[in-house]
């Protein structure tokens, strides 16, 4: 069974690869708020583990933090929150950060950096940056800038980085707008 790639676009050639904000919508108009969670939980985590952005202990972090319904229905509402809120981008990260704070865990912490960003990043890549801090520190090191690091995800270091991402993004414009265009679809 294929899923739409992007819901709503109608095209279904291949598996889903995002959780739009309609089929967000779609929990609240829901009866069943439970199962609801539980399925945008368990998507959202199918939909991490085919990327290797995540190291093994944080997925099965993840995994075990959302399989409770208590967990997968704050999993859900605030990576909600966190992808489509209107409290702005700091308000966002920081309660998208106690969320993952409060997420039942067994071994592992839930509340990284990679587990704080790798949602957002999959799901609005064009608002959203991961961050793996030791490559993301390297990164701002060689190109030059200074990165405000610090380990407990926090606003100061997200806005940070995002402010590197545009640095990078405005300086390398001129060079990507000439870059040859692929006519592959993706």
């Amino acid at each position: 069974m294929t899923k739409p790639i992007w819901p709503g676009s109608g095209t279904t050639s291949g598996p889903r690869t995002n959780i739009g904000k309609n089929d967000w919508a779609a929990i609240y108009s829901a009866t069943s708020y439970g199962e609801r969670f539980r399925e945008i939980a368990d998507e959202t985590v199918r939909i991490e583990s085919r990327t290797n952005l995540l190291f093994s202990f944080e997925k099965m972090a993840v995994r075990d933090a959302v399989r409770s319904p208590r967990g997968a229905r704050y999993f859900a509402l605030g990576l909600y929150d966190f992808l489509y809120g209107t409290d702005g981008d700091r308000r966002s990260l920081e309660s998208w950060c106690g969320v993952l704070a409060a997420l039942p865990r067994k071994q592992t912490r839930v509340l990284t950096w990679p587990i704080a960003t790798v949602f957002g990043f999959l799901a609005r890549p064009e608002r959203h940056i991961f961050l793996k801090p030791n490559v993301s520190r390297r990164a701002a090191d060689l190109y030059g800038f200074s990165f405000e690091y610090q380990s407990r995800p926090a606003w100061p270091t997200y806005a940070s980085l995002l402010k590197v991402a545009n640095d990078v993004r405005t300086d390398w414009s001129p060079v990507i707008s000439r870059a040859p265009r692929s006519k592959l679809k993706y």
